[in-house]
This record gives C-alpha cells, sequence and structure tokens, in this order.
C-alpha cells in the first residue's frame, strides 16, 4: 500500500522544521566534558581530522578522535573560561601556520604566532601542518655534505643535505650543543634553517635565541617554541608546524635544516592527549601509533630532483636516552626511521672528550657519499683506528710492558682523540678540518708530545692561512687533493713539525 499525498506533506514539512536543527548538529556542537586541555563535543558530524575548532573565549581546539557520538578535541589554549554546554563552531579549515620569508629571525609559538615581542609577522601566505611526505620518484640521492663544523662528525659520521641524522644520548651530554653549533655553521651556506624546541624552558630558548643572534644566524634561522609549561597539544602539533615552515623554502627549490629539540618530550606530550582522550595504551603506556607520530614527521625530510625544484630538507632529531639506554622504546622506534645516529656517551663527557661522540655506535648510513673528495681523502681510516685505540686501551689497563707496535698505536690514538676535540660555539671550516687530519694521516704529528699537539695543529694553520693560503683556495675550489698540492702539503707540514720540535725541545 503506497503512502497518501497528505502523509508524504506532513513528512517533507517535518524534515523542514528540523533542517535546522541538522545543519547545527553537523557544523556547531556542545561541549559534554572539558579538563585537561582535552573535550569532548556532542554534535560536529561534518567534522574532519586535523580540523580547527573555534571554543568561546577565543580559545581555539584540534579534532583528534572522531568517534559516533561525539569528537574528542584537543585544546591550544587556556580553558579556564570554558564550561559544559558551550557552543563550539566547526571553522572548515585543516590546522595551518604561516609561512614565508618573514618568518626569518622571528620566535614563534606552534601556530605561528610572534612571540618574540618584535611585533606580528606580516605574511599571507599559510600551510596546513600536516602534509604527506614526497614519494619516491620524487626524490634523489643524498650527495651533497651538509657541514656541521664539528670534526668528529664531518669526518667519520657525515650529514648530507636530505638525510635525517639522529642525535642521541644522556641528559646534557651536549645534544642541544651539535645541534646550534651546526646552524651557527650554516652562515653563508644558502641554508635555511628552523629550530623546533619542545617540552624546552623558557629561559633555555632565551639563551639559545641570543646565541644564534650574537654568532648571526638568527638572520636566516626561525624558532617555534612550544615551552615546558604550554598544554600538551601545544607540545604536540610543535614539530609538524616547524616542518611546514621548512616546507615552503623546500618547494622553492632551497636547502633547509631543522632541528627537532626534543622528540622524547614530543612522545610523552602525544602520549598525554593520547591517554586522556581514551586511546587504548600499549607498551610503556604509548599509544600503538607513536611510531606513526614520528616515521610521517621524519619522512618529510627529503632531497627533491631537479624537475620538482631540487631543494632539500635535512632533519637532525634529538632523542634523549635514560643512562644510556639505547634499546629503549622510542630511541629504538627513531632509530628505526632516522639514516645514523650520533651517540654521545656520559662517560666520554664526564672525562673532558667533547664533543662526546662515541664514534663506535654512531654512525651514517649515508656516509661518504655526503663528503667532499679531499675530506674522503684523509679520513678513511680515522674509525678503525680510533676503534683499535679504544680495544688496544682498554687491554693496556691490565700490562705495563707493551711492545712498541701497541704504544705507537695507543700514542696516534690518543693524539686523534685531541684534535677531534672542539670548544662549544667554535666550528671549524671544512678547509680547516682537511689540513689537520692531512697533517695525522701523514704521521707528521709523531714526533710531538701528546699535551702539544692541539697547540701544534692550532700554529700549523696559522701558518698556512698567513703563508700558504693558495692551499686553503685550492681545496675549498676543487674539493679534493691533488697530487701536487699532496706533496706540497707534505713539504710545508714537514719544516713546520721539524721547527715546532725544535722550539718545544729548547723550551722543555
Amino acid at each position: 500500500m503506497g503512502l497518501r499525498p497528505d502523509e508524504i506533506s506532513s513528512i517533507i514539512k517535518e524534515q523542514i522544521k528540523r533542517y535546522d536543527e541538522v545543519v547545527e548538529t553537523k557544523d556547531i556542537g556542545k561541549v559534554m566534558t572539558i579538563g585537561d586541555g582535552v573535550s569532548l563535543i556532542h554534535g560536529l558530524d561534518n567534522a574532519m581530522l586535523g580540523e580547527l575548532l573555534e571554543f568561546p573565549h577565543e580559545v581555539y581546539g584540534m579534532v583528534m578522535n572522531l568517534e559516533e557520538d561525539y569528537v574528542g578535541a584537543v585544546l591550544l589554549g587556556q580553558s579556564d573560561e570554558i564550561k559544559e554546554g558551550d557552543e563550539v563552531k566547526r571553522t572548515g579549515k585543516i590546522i595551518e601556520v604561516p609561512v614565508g620569508d618573514e618568518m626569518l629571525g622571528r620566535v614563534v609559538n606552534p601556530l605561528g604566532q610572534a612571540i618574540d615581542g618584535q611585533g606580528p609577522i606580516l605574511t599571507n601566505k599559510t600551510r596546513p601542518i600536516e602534509r604527506v611526505a614526497p614519494g619516491v620518484m620524487t626524490r634523489k640521492s643524498v650527495s651533497v655534505p651538509l657541514q656541521t663544523g664539528i670534526t668528529s662528525i664531518d669526518a667519520i659520521i657525515p650529514i648530507g643535505r636530505g638525510q635525517r641524522e639522529l642525535i642521541i644520548g644522556d641528559r646534557q651530554t651536549g645534544k642541544t650543543a651539535i645541534a646550534i653549533d651546526t646552524i651557527l655553521n650554516q652562515k653563508g651556506q644558502d641554508i635555511y634553517c628552523v629550530y623546533v624546541a619542545i617540552g624546552q624552558k623558557n629561559s633555555t630558548v632565551a639563551q639559545i635565541v641570543e646565541k644564534l643572534r650574537q654568532g648571526g644566524a638568527m638572520d636566516y634561522t626561525t624558532i617555534v617554541s612550544a615551552s615546558a609549561s604550554e598544554l600538551a597539544p601545544v607540545q604536540y602539533i610543535a614539530p609538524y608546524a616547524g616542518c611546514a615552515i621548512a616546507e615552503e623554502w623546500l618547494d622553492k627549490g632551497k636547502d633547509v635544516l631543522i632541528v627537532y629539540d626534543d622528540l622524547s618530550k614530543h612522545a610523552v606530550a602525544y602520549r598525554t592527549v593520547s591517554l586522556l582522550l581514551k586511546r587504548p595504551p600499549g607498551r610503556e603506556a604509548y599509544p600503538g601509533d607513536v611510531f606513526y607520530l614520528h616515521s610521517r614527521l621524519l619522512e618529510r625530510a627529503c632531497r627533491l630532483n631537479d624537475e620538482m625544484g631540487g631543494g632539500s630538507i635535512t632533519a637532525l632529531p634529538i632523542i634523549e636516552t635514560q643512562a644510556g639506554d639505547i634499546s629503549a622504546y622510542i630511541p629504538t622506534n627513531v632509530i628505526s626511521i632516522t639514516d645514523g645516529q650520533i651517540f654521545l656517551q656520559q662517560d666520554l663527557f664526564n672525562a673532558g672528550f667533547r664533543p662526546a661522540i662515541d664514534t663506535g655506535l654512531s654512525v651514517s648510513r649515508v656516509g661518504s657519499a655526503a663528503q667532499i673528495k679531499a675530506m674522503k681523502q684523509v679520513s678513511g681510516s680515522l674509525k678503525l683506528e680510533l676503534a683499535q685505540f679504544a680495544e688496544m686501551q682498554a687491554f693496556a689497563q691490565f700490562g705495563s710492558d707493551l711492545d712498541n707496535a701497541t704504544k705507537a698505536v695507543l700514542d696516534h690514538g690518543q693524539k686523534v682523540r685531541e684534535v677531534l676535540k672542539q670548544a662549544q660555539y667554535s666550528p671549524r671550516s671544512v678547509e680547516t678540518q682537511v689540513i689537520t687530519l692531512f697533517a695525522l694521516k701523514h704521521g707528521f704529528t709523531k714526533q710531538i708530545p701528546v699535551t702539544k699537539i692541539n697547540l701544534f695543529m692550532d700554529e700549523l694553520l696559522e701558518e698556512i692561512a698567513s703563508n700558504h693560503d693558495d692551499y686553503i683556495q685550492e681545496i675549498k675550489v676543487e674539493k679534493a687533493i691533488s697530487p701536487e698540492l699532496e706533496a706540497k702539503l707534505k713539504e710545508t707540514i714537514g719544516t713546520f713539525a721539524e721547527r715546532f720540535v725544535k722550539t718545544a725541545e729548547k723550551e722543555g
């Protein structure tokens, strides 16, 4: 039996009456619960994952859970004045940050708002904080070095443009120092830098900004800061916001360096948010998708091929270990995503060997592909020499009678270690590194005591800079040591070493 016309008209009238209510539930919702920076909202049937929501009192939130009867959102501002029953509106926009050259020299929060007291950022271009990483076919292999200015990294664990190299170690072992030195060393290299501070103290971030300003690095650097006092959701979006700022330059064919300091705190912030949203906990109470959290971030670091502009993003994520436990959950997760790691050891740091890089556990999976030929020529055997030294040193403690070959290995190893020591905020140019390692490799340091090795290297570099600047220029331009230059270097360094030994003997 069919419907009668009067029934049809009554159904249509009823639907027209309820039309406004339907629109309301799809685009306007009501707060069911609020607290700890998390809110459950009834309605918002059309809400998208990652969409920006507008709460009362100019507070914004982000959709993170899409349940059948409600939406779970995290708040990106203080929620003290928001209460149950308040209206929440969809904005229809996925969360975005301002981007462009106007961001250079500025300190911003993860929403891209200036927090450095220098007024608003005048840019009208924005980007969503989440983006699918470039595909395999749009990339090209890493072959251009990104010089850190730290000899032990550039010589043994080289980093290339487009690489993801993890900096890992206990607290207070110099992880941030390596990242800041690398940013300082990019001056004049045509590289933009983004430093993302997650869960750091405001005073620490202020010191870093000041140091970068003094070194002239703020001209090409943007700092994104989500301090320890910020809500967990704000800390959670910080690295994605920093990456979106970097991708604007990537798409213009520029090279970018981004530092995430640090992703341990980022994982903790995400765990906090997930538990408050009632997501099921897994190992160490982290949610099951914590691997995806960092993989979708670090996969965005890449080197694009020439058709795509040839730009690159080099990522230096930092992870903090507990008592050197490199096999813990988050460290192993991030190690499996990155292209190698620089492992900093507490014992080396305490022994005064700084930067405290453990060359045995550190590795670059790009390797010598990210080195100039001159560096390959002088640093090839360095890792092996350090490994032999460490092994012999362990045995030498137990025996007093050592043969001459063992003594020579120990003596050379100690000299290599001395040359690799480097003060903070004093990056070295590649040419300088090549010349010092050349002197080591060809045995010009045999007659020089370990205590005077650094004085010898300083005076040698001074001598070459003053009287043989053409050597430095040739390495800079040719990026290789030709047989002719090798002969000249051997003669110059040999003569200087003899003079240095005689002077030392007179003074001694």
